[in-house]
């Protein structure tokens, strides 16, 4: 029941589902309406977006319905639990008293024991015996018939509280399928609304990029500026996005001077990040090296390694000597 619970809470989470569809959409119709003849084409993309929104209302619907499902189910769980609960308190009971008849049974030597104390020599007493132990047999019938009436019970309370928890954990897993396959349709969404800004800059024909200068308070290139706007959208680092340092900072120079660099931190104040954050950081790196040729990336440092998007491959750095110095708690992201 506590893995179950703990599934249930987890899906306490997905509650935002409908807020995020609707906040990737309203993004999308701003991006296309300040944009400039993206490719593929803002038309076309609009036409995806609207049928990826079609199929998004259409789960959001079954989902809300599994949730539905489970409560129910949850609740009927909960009740054969309570039941089981009652039945077993009730056994526990019925077998000490069966226990305690059984040692006395023991001890007394039973009817032998009875007889015993009878002189069969005076008629009445042996018939009065006799009576006696026609109600020992009787009351011990009797308390026999009651355990096997509870210990049935208590197998049958058994039966159906693990039946209920077998659909609670069925549930649990359809919801959870319904849950990935959102967020697949969310990522696709997001795909769709980031093609809709064209990346700023000239690109020369062997693919590179020409270097841009910094402007703006920010002193970054548009370029950075870009890649920043669409990160902080996606995954919203928590713990701030830093930029422009004019002495480059922890990371030794390198383009932070230059505007051409981005920390998105995954923690604060040089602590080791959380593995909900870690795991952040590799999504923005994943979605970086998706995007690099897109969006003039040239390389993205995290977790003491580096990947170049001229080899496409990740290589180890040396030990810098602390969390953030060999980027533990931020992937770093220069564009060209």
């Amino acid at each position: 029941m506590t893995a179950a619970s703990r599934g249930i809470r987890r899906h306490g989470a997905l509650r935002p589902l409908v807020a995020a569809f609707t906040a990737v959409i309203l993004c999308a119709c701003v991006a296309s309406a300040g944009q400039a003849s993206p490719t593929p084409g803002p038309e076309k993309l609009r036409k995806e977006l609207a049928q990826l929104q079609k199929r998004s209302e259409t789960m959001i619907a079954e989902y809300y319905a599994g949730r539905v499902e489970l409560q129910k189910v949850e609740k009927t769980e909960k009740v054969a639990r309570g039941n089981l609960k009652r039945a077993q308190q009730e056994f526990d009971k019925a077998a000490t008293e069966i226990r305690l008849l059984a040692a006395e049974q023991y001890r007394t030597g039973g009817m032998n024991a009875t007889f015993a104390l009878v002189s069969v020599a005076d008629p009445r007493a042996l018939l009065s015996g006799l009576a006696l132990t026609q109600q020992i047999m009787s009351e011990q019938d009797a308390r026999l018939r009651v355990f096997m009436k509870v210990r049935d019970s208590r197998r049958e309370a058994q039966k159906t509280a693990e039946t209920r928890t077998a659909e609670l954990r069925a549930s649990l897993r359809k919801l959870d399928a319904q849950k990935r396959r959102a967020g697949k349709l969310i990522d696709q969404i997001k795909d769709k609304i980031d093609l809709l800004y064209p990346t700023p800059g000239l690109r020369r024909a062997d693919g590179s990029w020409v270097p841009q200068l910094p402007s703006g308070p920010d002193n970054i290139t548009p370029r950075m500026r870009l890649v920043r706007q669409l990160i902080a959208q996606r995954f919203g680092p928590r713990f701030g996005i830093g930029c422009y340092r004019s002495d480059g900072g922890i990371s030794g120079g390198g383009e932070h001077p230059l505007g051409r660099a981005c920390d998105f931190m995954l923690s604060s104040g040089g602590g080791f990040p959380s593995a909900t954050e870690t795991a952040r950081g590799h999504e923005i790196v994943a979605w970086a090296i998706k995007n690099a040729q897109r969006l003039g990336i040239m390389y993205i440092i995290f977790r003491q390694r580096i990947w170049h998007v001229r080899t496409g491959t990740w290589r180890m750095m040396s030990d810098r000597g602390g969390t953030t110095a060999n980027h533990f708690d931020h992937p770093h992201i220069s564009v060209y």
